[in-house]
């Protein structure tokens, strides 16, 4: 769920199905929340709002509900820290989503 493939893994034995660049938060907000947790109720108001006006969410909620309809989804990233990052973000707008 990265935009950027993380260091150290082969995409040959990652074993992935699917690694969807498209909603992960552009490059400008990344690097301009740099994993610092003081501007995360910041970065999370800015990559919901790109969420929001990026035409390939519909489409990425749709496939996750199809492959929850067969089995588990695994959201996989990089980041560090395991509180503040986007795929926090992402996990509670996908369950949100999927709960409606």
């Amino acid at each position: 769920m990265d935009r950027l493939w993380p260091r150290g893994v082969a995409k040959t034995t990652a074993q992935l199905e699917d690694w969807n660049k498209a909603i992960t938060p552009t490059t400008e907000l990344r690097r301009w929340f740099d994993h610092e947790p003081a501007k995360f109720p910041t970065f999370k108001t800015r990559y919901l709002a790109e969420i929001a006006d990026n035409p390939a969410w519909p489409a990425f909620e749709q496939q996750i509900r199809q492959q929850l309809a067969v089995g588990n989804v695994t959201l996989v990233y990089a980041a560090k820290d395991p509180e503040y990052n986007h795929v926090v973000i992402l996990l509670a707008l996908l369950k949100k989503a999927l709960d409606s």
